[in-house]
């Protein structure tokens, strides 16, 4: 890399980053790439949460998963790639900005696919993107010899992956695919997308940098925690424009927020860097389980908005539909938490019986909303994630004042 006081990078030769690269840190670049994904993760929230309170979430729920697999699989490349092969000069530039413009046209094709199964724009958008990545891997193959047979493996990879994605949608609009085969073979495409990485690094493993990846992971997850947040405002502009805020949604809206800080302080407990260095052979795990994290915060706030703009005024759903579209995407994201951090830390920090205890609990209240109410529901799901965080903090600090006795007293107790 060129030295720190370069400004401006006209052309430098890519070739793998070292592993333990000193100091390394999302660069300004990477952070405007992930202001297109706030656009594109709102866009599908909005679509989901539109669906919940006319009363077709589970309609929604597969659609939802889809367009959010292309959102999450998109970053998710790019991240990959970046913590490898960053050069951050014009060529490399250009090309993100390629992948930031595929962004904004898959996002701009959201309500047309969630509202009309016209999924012309996304695949638009997704082929778009797709185009600057094998650009940017057939550079990396021309210009790092080592790593050749890898970055071609990839742009290979990833061409025929997104051939497959061309003929599905030419199948899907001609009506040469019926429809009970569609998902079958977006499943299948899937599969190939997540196949792909595992083939190519078989050749060579690229140089990915653990504590880039983890720091990476760690802001896409306070991106969709604030897009929950700002769904959740959503919820209260709209009940305020009814001119019928009320107590429950004040409930609600506060419940929500206690929420979110708690999921964000779980989420945080673990520093997975280190542990992504010492078990560099479960990133893979570790990487694609975060798609199930990353999906339900998403539809976590859906579920928050739909909640609080129903104590304003009258939805289609039912109370314990709307009980569950908070309670399945906090379930769903506390057993995944806890499975995720299992893979990086050799001791467990939440504990299998409180997560998944908590995610029981939390999946059952629902079938109290027609006696409690939504805003008790929300409320008691916060309560639960807040005595999870609690516990979590007691349990490590006790752990921590029992290893200080044993070493002695000069071990660190945080």
């Amino acid at each position: 890399m060129p030295p720190a006081n370069t400004t401006i990078r006209i052309r430098i030769r890519m070739s793998a980053r070292p592993i333990d690269e000193p100091h390394r840190a999302s660069s300004q670049l990477e952070l405007l790439f992930d202001l297109t994904f706030v656009v594109a993760v709102a866009v599908v929230t909005a679509q989901l949460a539109h669906g919940i309170a006319d009363g077709h979430g589970l309609a929604g729920l597969v659609p939802f998963l889809q367009v959010f697999f292309a959102i999450w699989w998109a970053w998710m490349n790019f991240t990959w790639f970046a913590s490898s092969y960053d050069t951050d000069d014009v060529a490399y530039r250009l090309l993100t900005m390629v992948q930031m413009a595929g962004v904004l046209v898959l996002a701009a094709g959201v309500p047309a696919a969630a509202g009309r199964s016209d999924y012309g724009i996304i695949t638009l958008g997704y082929l778009i993107m797709r185009i600057g990545l094998v650009a940017q891997w057939l550079r990396a193959g021309t210009e790092d010899p080592a790593s050749r047979r890898t970055a071609l493996r990839y742009a290979a990879g990833i061409g025929l992956a997104q051939v497959g994605w061309l003929l599905w949608f030419v199948l899907v609009e001609t009506g040469a695919l019926p429809p009970s085969f569609q998902l079958p073979f977006f499943v299948c495409l899937v599969v190939l997308e997540l196949v792909v990485p595992r083939w190519a690094e078989r050749a060579r493993a690229t140089h990915w940098h653990p504590h880039h990846i983890a720091e990476r992971y760690g802001l896409f997850t306070i991106i969709l925690l604030g897009e929950s947040v700002l769904a959740a405002s959503r919820g209260v502009e709209g009940a305020l424009e009814a001119g019928e805020i009320s107590g429950p949604s004040i409930v609600i809206a506060g419940s929500g927020l206690v929420l979110l800080f708690a999921l964000w302080w779980l989420y945080f407990l673990v520093q997975a860097g280190e542990g992504l260095s010492d078990r560099r052979h479960r990133s893979y795990l570790w990487g694609y389980g975060h798609y199930g994290i990353f999906a339900a915060l998403a539809a976590l706030g859906a579920g928050l908005e739909v909640a609080v703009e129903q104590s304003g005024h009258e939805v289609a759903a039912s109370p314990p539909a709307l009980g569950y579209a908070v309670a399945i995407p906090v379930g769903v994201y506390l057993a995944l938490l806890w499975a995720i951090h299992a893979l990086v830390v050799a001791e467990p920090v939440i504990f299998p019986a409180a997560a998944l205890g908590c995610a029981t609990v939390i999946l059952l209240l629902p079938l109290a909303t027609p006696w409690i109410g939504v805003a008790a529901v929300v409320a008691m799901i916060a309560a639960i994630c807040v005595v999870l965080v609690a516990v979590t903090i007691w349990t490590a600090a006790v752990g921590a004042r029992a290893g200080a006795r044993r070493h002695g007293p000069q071990s660190p107790i945080r």
